[in-house]
């Protein structure tokens, strides 16, 4: 809720002015605390870690489709977070540039047929790797996605976790203090699908690599 000094227009501000933009991203900061780092359901789905709020670069604004049939972890970590578009950036829209995403966070990761689009209009830059009997890997893998889902299966989950406390995913699983999360020992996803905004790992090894432009997208 926003303080009621934020609520009564000012001397400067009529009834009708617009709300000044700080107010609402201050909402938006705050709507973090109440994100929980991912429903634990059926519907959860991962990939990417980083232990602060987000990635530490700025975004482009422009989100991509992950997909995998499997996704098998080791080291699991999920968090609420706040990414940010460079200043200027035309794909700011109403937000000021930032968007609220869930954080996931694999120590060690392995999916099979992965696929990845980016919707540049009228066309799609595709990627694909892992499908030809050698799975993708990564370590330290973090992604942070407004959509996720699959079919998600967990080994000694743990759900309510301060983020500044977790400690499955290793040191860059952690998350900022008074965040809710969550951990588990493995995680297991078929059917996963998500919308990402960002994604690093610390190694990212893709067998059978192709990249190409699609009318279509994963």
């Amino acid at each position: 809720m926003a303080p009621s000094s934020e609520a009564t227009p000012t001397a400067d501000q009529t009834p009708d002015s617009p709300v000044p933009r700080r107010g609402r991203v201050r909402l938006r900061r705050a709507a973090v605390m109440a994100v929980p780092a991912a429903a634990v359901t059926a519907t959860l789905a991962v990939l990417t870690a980083q232990g602060a709020l987000g990635v530490q670069f700025a975004i482009s604004g422009m989100p991509f489709t992950v997909t995998a049939t499997e996704l098998d972890g080791t080291g699991f970590a999920q968090f609420g977070g706040l990414d940010h578009m460079a200043e200027g950036s035309p794909n700011a829209g109403d937000t000021g540039g930032e968007v609220l995403v869930v954080t996931s966070v694999i120590r060690d990761a392995k999916l099979t047929k992965l696929c990845q689009s980016v919707d540049l209009g009228g066309t799609n830059l595709l990627i694909t790797a892992g499908d030809s009997g050698t799975r993708v890997s990564a370590s330290d893998l973090t992604t942070d996605s407004t959509f996720l889902s699959g079919d998600a299966s967990f080994n000694n989950i743990e759900i309510g976790n301060d983020a500044s406390t977790l400690d499955k995913a290793g040191p860059k699983g952690r998350g900022p203090i008074g965040v809710f999360s969550q951990q588990a020992d493995t995680v297991h996803i078929d059917k996963l699908r998500q919308t990402n905004y960002a994604t690093t790992a610390a190694v990212f090894k893709l067998p059978g690599l192709k990249l190409r432009f699609s009318e279509s997208g994963c």
